[in-house]
C-alpha cells in the first residue's frame, strides 16, 4: 500500500508539473534548452484560429531580451529609469512575485532612443539566473526570491558599438560569458554559486553573437563568432582548439547570429558574407574545422536561422525568408519578409513561427518546395525578442511589456 501511495503521489506531481509547465516546456535560455530555438513542449493546433486570445499583459520596462520561462514562473529582464531590473512573474496569470535591480548605465548613440534596455536574454539553470547587461554587467541572482548573488564588471566601460547582446550560457555549474567590445573583449568562465573566475580567454573582440555547446571525440567545447573569427574553446581550461576567420568587409556588418549545431557540423552566417558550413574533426595536433559547403547568398544580420528536417530556415540582411539545403548549402526558395533582416524564427514542432518586428507572428510550414503560410496574428509592437512557445501559450516580449497569447 506504501509503494502505491508514493506511486500515485509521483503520478500526481507529474500531472501537477505537466499542467504548471513540465521541463519540456521550459525556455530557460537564449533560444531555448538547447540554444536551437526548437519549442519541443509547444502544441500546435491541427486548426489554427482566426485570432489568438490575449489572456495578460504587463507593463515591465524596455529591452530587447528574451525572458527565459521555467516551469510556471516567467523571469523578465528589462530596463525601468536608470536601472536594470530582472522580475519574476506567475506565468499563468502575469502576476509579479519578486523583482531586483541596480544602476545600469545611459545608452547614447544610434541605439539610443528606441533600444535603451538589455539585449542579452536570461539564463536560468541550478536555481538561479544570470543576466548580462548593455554595459557588461555580469549579475547572479536566487531563482526564488531575486537575492543577488554576485556581480562582475571584468570589461568596465567596454562594450560593441550597439552595446552588449551576447547571452549568457551555463554548463557543469559555470556561466560562460562573451563580455567587452571589438577591440578589448574576450570569453571568461565564472564559477555560477561564487561567481570566481575560473579560466579567461581574450583571443579576439567580441561581437554580439551568443555561444553554443559542442561535443566532439569527447571533448567539450564552446562555439562562437567573435569580433573576426569563429573560435572553438575549450570548455574545461578556456583554450583556443580551432578557428576560421570570418570578419565583416562592409562597414554596417556585424557577428551577430548564434552558430548553428548539426553532430559535429556548425553552420554559421553573417551579414555580406552568405552562410557556410564546417566539420569540426580531431587531428593529430588537436582539432580542426574543415569547410563543407558556402553559399554567399542570403546572409544574415539580426537574426540566428533554425534547422529542422535537414533545413535551414532564416531571414536574410535584406528581409527575404529563405530555406537552404542544411547538406549542401543551396538556396531551396526566398519569400519577402521584411523588417530589415530582424526576425525571429521558432521550430514549433509541426510548423515554424516568424516573429517580425512590427509584432507580426507568422505561422508557416516547413517545406524544401516554397513558402506555405499557414496563419498570421499580431502579438505586439517593437519586438526584437523572441517568442516563447509553451503548451498551447505564446509569450511575447515587446517595447515595454510581456503579453501571453493563447491558442483556443
Amino acid at each position: 500500500m506504501k509503494n502505491l501511495n508514493r506511486m500515485m503521489a509521483v503520478l500526481a506531481g507529474a500531472i501537477a508539473v505537466s499542467a504548471n509547465g513540465s521541463a519540456a516546456q521550459d525556455w530557460p535560455q537564449w533560444r531555448g534548452p538547447n540554444r536551437d530555438a526548437k519549442a519541443a513542449g509547444f502544441t500546435a493546433p491541427k486548426t489554427w484560429p482566426a485570432e489568438l486570445a490575449q489572456k495578460w499583459k504587463a507593463t515591465v520596462g524596455g529591452g530587447d531580451a528574451t525572458p527565459a520561462l521555467v516551469g510556471d514562473k516567467l523571469y523578465v529582464f528589462a530596463r525601468q529609469g536608470t536601472n536594470e531590473v530582472i522580475l519574476c512573474l506567475e506565468a499563468a496569470s502575469g502576476k509579479e512575485l519578486w523583482s531586483s535591480k541596480y544602476g545600469a548605465p545611459a545608452v547614447a548613440g544610434p541605439s539610443s532612443s528606441a533600444h535603451s534596455g538589455p539585449r542579452s536574454s536570461p539564463a536560468v539553470a541550478n536555481g538561479k539566473i544570470v543576466t548580462l547587461g548593455v554595459g557588461g554587467v555580469v549579475s547572479c541572482f536566487e531563482a526564488d526570491t531575486g537575492k543577488k548573488l554576485w556581480s562582475k564588471d571584468d570589461f568596465a566601460g567596454e562594450w560593441p558599438r550597439f552595446y552588449t547582446a551576447s547571452s549568457p550560457i551555463v554548463t557543469d555549474n559555470e556561466c560562460i560569458v562573451q563580455l567587452g567590445s571589438e577591440k578589448n573583449g574576450g570569453i571568461i568562465a565564472y564559477d555560477l554559486n561564487t561567481g570566481d573566475q575560473k579560466w579567461k580567454w581574450t583571443g579576439d573582440g567580441t561581437a554580439y553573437s551568443s555561444p553554443v555547446l559542442v561535443e566532439v571525440s569527447g571533448t567539450k567545447m564552446l562555439v562562437t563568432l567573435t569580433a573576426k573569427n569563429i573560435v572553438g574553446i575549450g570548455v574545461s581550461d578556456g583554450k583556443l582548439l580551432w578557428e576560421q576567420p570570418f570578419e565583416a568587409s562592409q562597414r554596417m556588418a556585424y557577428n551577430a547570429a548564434t552558430p548553428i549545431v548539426d553532430g559535429q557540423s556548425i553552420i554559421y552566417t553573417g551579414s555580406g558574407r552568405g552562410a557556410k558550413a564546417v566539420k569540426v574533426e580531431k587531428t593529430a595536433d588537436g582539432f580542426a574545422a574543415k569547410e563543407l559547403w558556402s553559399n554567399p547568398d542570403n546572409g544574415v544580420q539580426f537574426n540566428t536561422p533554425v534547422l529542422k528536417g535537414g533545413q535551414i530556415y532564416g531571414v536574410s540582411q535584406g528581409g527575404d525568408l529563405f530555406c537552404l539545403d542544411a547538406k549542401d548549402g543551396k538556396t531551396l526558395w526566398t519569400s519577402k519578409l521584411g523588417g530589415r533582416g530582424f526576425a525571429s524564427i521558432v521550430d514549433a514542432g509541426s510548423v515554424l513561427l516568424a516573429l517580425t518586428p512590427q509584432g507580426d507572428l507568422i505561422v508557416f510550414e516547413p517545406s524544401d518546395k516554397e513558402f506555405k503560410k499557414v496563419a498570421g496574428y499580431k502579438v505586439g509592437s517593437e519586438v526584437y525578442a523572441y517568442p516563447i512557445a509553451a503548451g498551447n501559450a505564446l509569450y511575447a516580449k515587446d517595447k515595454d511589456a510581456v503579453t501571453r497569447w493563447t491558442i483556443q
